[in-house]
């Protein structure tokens, strides 16, 4: 589906993206291919295909939520550049 540099443009404005003019004739050329894949896929027949919200199937991906021990706080330290006692010493960003 052919697209034109003003429709381009209005799509750049809604993104609020500022595009060169050679930036415009290339995503010309990748908007239009992107607009014919859609078109493409909508010739397509779909009526038997049951709808699904995965590719894959996937039952439960969830681990149970059980209590377990933790690393232990000198090992999770272990890399800090600065700590002071058992936590993280980070700058302050917040007066």
């Amino acid at each position: 589906m052919p697209i034109d540099r003003d429709t381009v443009r209005a799509v750049a404005d809604l993104a609020r993206l500022e595009l060169p003019p050679g930036e415009l004739e290339r995503f010309e050329k990748q908007l239009g291919a992107i607009l014919d894949t859609i078109a493409q896929l909508r010739e397509l027949d779909v009526t038997s295909v049951e709808p699904m919200a995965h590719a894959g199937d996937f039952a439960d991906v969830f681990r149970s939520d059980e209590p377990r021990p933790s690393i232990p706080t000198d090992e999770a330290l272990a890399n800090a550049p600065s700590r002071v006692g058992p936590y993280f010493d980070v700058p302050r960003i917040l007066e």
